[in-house]
């Protein structure tokens, strides 16, 4: 059996220093027991920059090697990494990563991406994983305190929750062992190479915030103009110059506090 699992790059939330992702370790944690428990070979797998000093995390964490596909910018026409990792991912009988990355544009779409591509069938929100008869049980998370044990056909695809049953253990003698496996990807999968659009990018632009002045009546009041028909007031400026009708609109404005000059 061959297990494989997805990492990336996690944001540390107050310094927003670059670490491991805490949903990947659990996806980690999880797979070094599938493969002791069954004897399986364990790949772990990242795309990005094999430079970046957070993947030695992953070493300490219990993985002997990270395996780090060299892939394009999104800019650079590189929709995102699913397609080199779907390649990659081939023959393989258990895919095990995080629900999303950490960044700030990480959208979760990634599992789903690589599933489609591969082929599989994909369980999310994973809590718990236990191999048997070549099906995947798994217990995933439900809203409220719930859970939903399903069983899956290998092979597949498993994203696992952040409240998983895994809790990593962090060993620097493990980190100096390990090594990062720099490989160098570009193939494009045929799932996914001739209808993948590349993306855009442009500067974020700021929408228009809406003026509105606040409401000062009472609730019975606005409950009544609710159903009745009411005049609330204001003016209809015709007459006059340019200045004038501005003049009208900026004392508005003063009035409800809506501008500070």
């Amino acid at each position: 059996m061959k297990i494989a699992v997805l990492v990336s790059v996690g944001r540390h939330p107050v310094s927003g220093v670059a670490r491991y992702s805490r949903n990947d370790a659990a996806a980690l944690t999880l797979a070094l027991s599938l493969a002791k428990e069954h004897n399986a070979t364990l790949d772990v797998l990242h795309a990005g920059d094999p430079a970046n000093p957070a993947l030695q995390e992953y070493l300490a964490l219990g993985a002997r090697s990270v395996e780090v596909l060299a892939v394009a910018d999104i800019g650079d026409g590189q929709p995102d990494a699913s397609a080199p990792l779907a390649a990659r991912l081939h023959g393989y009988d258990l895919v095990l990563t995080g629900t999303r990355a950490e960044g700030a544009f990480d959208s979760g779409m990634l599992p789903y991406r690589v599933a489609n591509a591969l082929g599989v069938p994909l369980a999310g929100a994973a809590v718990d994983v236990t191999l048997k008869d070549g099906c995947a049980q798994v217990r995933q998370f439900m809203p409220k305190g719930l859970r939903r044990r399903v069983e899956v056909q290998l092979p597949a695809l498993i994203a696992v929750h952040p409240m998983a049953n895994a809790t990593p253990t962090y060993a620097y003698a493990r980190l100096r062992e390990g090594t990062i496996r720099p490989v160098t990807s570009g193939a494009q999968n045929p799932r996914t190479a001739a209808t993948e659009p590349a993306w855009t990018i442009r500067p974020a632009t700021a929408k228009p915030v809406r003026l509105a002045a606040a409401e000062k009546r009472s609730g019975h009041a606005r409950m009544l103009s609710a159903t009745t028909t009411e005049s609330r007031g204001g003016s209809v400026v015709i007459e006059g110059s340019s200045v004038e009708k501005a003049q009208v609109i900026l004392a508005y404005l003063r009035e409800h506090q809506l501008v500070d000059y």
